[in-house]
């Protein structure tokens, strides 16, 4: 039965031009439901769970055509795992299938971080919620030096074998690592301007379409919004459009701005945001639902999604026929060479300013725990954070000061 709602049938089995429309939306409703609800991982699990789906459960697509969509995703902005499983909903059922499959990707996730935040984020939380938040939080700046660690030797293999291309990873990445350190709120056109002038490195001799294209990018980085939901939304597109390598790049992205700039939230209980968003199923990315409900209620974290997860569903739709070009388009290439590296430096530099924001000493005790279960051992982050929050519990009830 598995079978029987496989793609096409001879020569290539998921065509490109005309995506198979035989697959019920029902069908495509429950599985991504299934993967958005016990998707726990991060982009890993989540990959591995839409090729069991996609590739050998169901045959929906060729290994061929999921390759080709996971090299696109990887090389566009936003969450590559929900940008892969868009694109794999698209090619079974088109645009309908796409929009679906995405919703259905990400709702179950984001019912429950919306959930959690009304609870850790209430105006009087009980006293255990207090020390919870403030354990898990402790441990999230050893989250993101263990993301940076994990995405480094793939990086590095990219850049091939040429010295000058090494040293410019190295100039890449350091740059990235002090501007999340530095300048948080600007950290995008650092990015953007690692990827140009890869760019401009590699194709010096000839002026590519592609390049000129990202070029208007930092005009649109500059523009402030004025505050209240505009500036919501405008703290939203810049996670979902311009965080260049995904996941946690979004943490440097997002702190000054819902920090310093608009208070939505003290940085404690951002740490505690970010923590949510890595234990709960799903994209990172859903960490913007809950700076939006802090913003602005139910109705902020709406909107803080929607806009957050808006650019995805524009990429693929727009891009899913030419996947294939993507991911030999030797300037898009380039641009990623430029800024993956710089997001790896940014992840790592945004560890800083994340142990920086803890309140009291217990809690870099419970960080320095953190990253030898997280990062030494390697052992699974989640449980290592649950653990953080077990020990902010027992702080709590010892007296030890929680307040953020």
């Amino acid at each position: 039965m598995a079978r029987e709602e496989a793609c096409g049938h001879g020569g290539d089995p998921c065509g490109r031009e005309s995506p198979d429309r035989g697959v019920r939306l029902a069908t495509i409703a429950l599985e991504y439901s299934r993967i958005g609800l016990t998707g726990f991982g991060g982009p890993p699990a989540l990959i591995s769970m839409l090729r069991k789906l996609c590739v050998e459960d169901r045959a929906w697509v060729s290994e061929h055509e999921f390759q080709d969509g996971l090299a696109a995703a990887n090389l566009l902005p936003g969450p590559a795992a929900k940008q892969l499983g868009i694109y794999c909903a698209w090619r079974v059922r088109g645009w309908l299938g796409a929009v679906v499959g995405g919703i259905c990707f990400s709702l179950p996730g984001l019912v429950i971080i919306v959930a959690l935040a009304a609870v850790f984020l209430a105006e009087h939380p009980p006293l255990w919620i207090r020390g919870a938040a403030a354990g898990s939080g402790a441990a999230v700046a050893a989250v993101a030096v263990n993301a940076a660690i994990g995405l480094i030797p793939a990086s590095w293999r990219r850049e091939g074998r040429t010295r000058s291309a090494k040293v410019r990873w190295l100039v890449y990445v350091l740059s990235g690592g002090v501007a999340a350190a530095t300048v948080g709120p600007y950290l995008v056109l650092v990015l953007l301007g690692c990827g140009l002038a890869e760019v401009a490195a590699r194709e010096s001799r000839r002026r590519h379409p592609a390049a000129g294209a990202l070029a208007f990018v930092p005009s649109l980085a500059v523009t402030a919004a004025s505050g209240g939901l505009a500036a919501l939304a405008w703290v939203a597109f810049k996670v979902g459009a311009l965080s260049y390598g995904g996941g946690f790049v979004i943490v440097p992205l997002m702190q000054h701005d819902v920090v310093t700039t608009y208070h939505w939230m003290t940085a404690g209980q951002f740490l505690t945001a970010v923590a949510l968003g890595q234990v709960t199923p799903g994209p990172v990315v859903q960490t913007v639902a809950v700076v939006g409900y802090a913003a602005a209620g139910i109705y902020g974290a709406v909107l803080a999604a929607v806009v957050a997860f808006a650019p995805s569903f524009v990429f693929v739709l727009a891009g899913a026929r030419r996947f294939d070009r993507l991911r030999a388009n030797s300037a898009v290439q380039a641009f990623l060479n430029g800024a993956g590296p710089a997001a790896v430096g940014a992840i790592a530099g945004a560890a800083i300013p994340l142990a920086l924001s803890l309140s009291h000493l217990w809690q870099v005790g419970v960080l320095a725990a953190a990253t030898v279960w997280i990062v030494v051992l390697r052992r699974n982050l989640v449980l290592g954070l649950l653990a953080a929050g077990l020990l902010g519990v027992i702080a709590a009830f010892a007296g030890l000061p929680i307040a953020s």
